[in-house]
């Protein structure tokens, strides 16, 4: 189990100008994404060193925006305004969560230009809706590995720590495991929720220093 990557949700005008602002914060360009068919949803990638990355997620007018749960999440925090909508950790195995959730995890994609297709399996979205400081978890099918959206551009800013309004015990038993055990050097600072629990602030280390979004 290792963390994979974090989710901005658009804020009100939209994936592009949202992009920009992030680029220019960071100082680095985003990669288009695609279009996750299955969850009604399309982002653009900011990727990032150590295998992590940064995606910007913006809901579609699609029937299965109303029907998935991630579509569901992306759509609410849009609506809230926009900014961090969650974080996400890589597992080598779902069943252990499917049986406890008591649910199937389900699958995602996105097509390339060039026809590759990046796929995997996820779960814990309505965990996630539910209580915003726990993170999602999925599996990257085999053979997908060079498509990872960290891959998709020689990477030099680090992501280094996060804040989230929670509790470190909280996520380790929705994980079943010790949140540093997955972390390795991005730092947790945990506050006490004012208001609703999740995602405050993400830390950056970029060529012009510290970034904080």
């Amino acid at each position: 189990m290792r963390f994979d990557h974090v989710s901005y949700a658009v804020e009100p005008d939209g994936l592009a100008a949202t992009s920009e602002r992030i680029s220019k914060a960071l100082g680095i360009e985003a990669v288009k994404g695609g279009v996750h068919p299955r969850f009604g949803t399309r982002n653009m990638i900011f990727p990032l060193t150590d295998h992590h990355y940064l995606e910007v997620v913006e809901v579609l007018d699609h029937p299965a925006s109303n029907k998935a749960p991630f579509g569901q999440a992306v759509r609410a925090r849009s609506e809230a305004g926009g900014g961090w909508m969650g974080w996400c950790v890589e597992v080598d195995d779902l069943t252990p969560f499917e049986e406890r959730l008591g649910r199937h995890a389900v699958p995602g994609n996105r097509k390339f230009p060039d026809g590759q297709e990046l796929s995997w399996q996820q779960i814990g979205i309505k965990g996630l809706i539910a209580d915003p400081q726990v993170p999602y978890m999925l599996r990257w099918d085999d053979g997908t590995e060079a498509l990872h959206p960290s891959n998709a551009r020689p990477a030099t800013v680090k992501l280094i720590g996060l804040t989230i309004a929670g509790s470190s015990e909280r996520v380790a038993d929705w994980l079943g495991t010790p949140v540093d055990d997955l972390l390795d050097d991005v730092k947790v600072a945990w506050t006490a929720p004012n208001g609703t629990p999740g995602v405050m602030s993400v830390r950056f280390e970029t060529a012009n220093g510290i970034v904080e979004l």
